[in-house]
């Protein structure tokens, strides 16, 4: 199992390089000032951070009690990935409409295409992530 403080380094490590990208690309995409989603950015990326806390930990009590904390490899980051995509898209598609002022069709419109970049992203974050920083083995 991973540590509180590291459960908390990888969250912030995954969300201020998500910003980076997403503020500068959503703002192009959009055609919205850079304020307008940088905001979007910032509320999402709260959302996102307390999900990530509460996912990734559910994610290891599953993955300890069921798979005894085997090697997460290509298929279990893809399942970990997919799922955590599919939480922030339901929760997200309410949030974008409220702040650009759009129908929720639109909303989850926009909300896939940032979920399916963040669904790449999520991947190669947590891969790297793995390798960078593994998972202490108990001693």
């Amino acid at each position: 199992m991973r540590t509180f403080r590291d459960r908390i380094r990888h969250t912030i490590l995954f969300e201020v390089i998500a910003l980076g990208i997403v503020v500068v690309g959503g703002s192009w995409i959009l055609e919205r000032p850079v304020e307008i989603i940088g905001a979007l950015s910032l509320m999402f990326s709260a959302l996102a951070m307390g999900w990530n806390i509460l996912f990734n930990w559910l994610f290891d009590l599953w993955d300890q009690k069921c798979r005894s904390s085997a090697k997460r490899g290509f298929v279990i980051r893809a399942v970990h990935a997919s799922l955590f995509e599919l939480g922030i898209v339901v929760a997200g598609i309410f949030l974008v409409a409220w702040w650009l002022s759009i129908s929720y069709w639109d909303a989850f419109i926009i909300d896939i295409g940032f979920s399916v970049f963040f669904l790449f992203y999520a991947f190669g974050f947590n891969w790297t992530y793995d390798h960078v920083f593994p998972v202490p083995k108990e001693a």
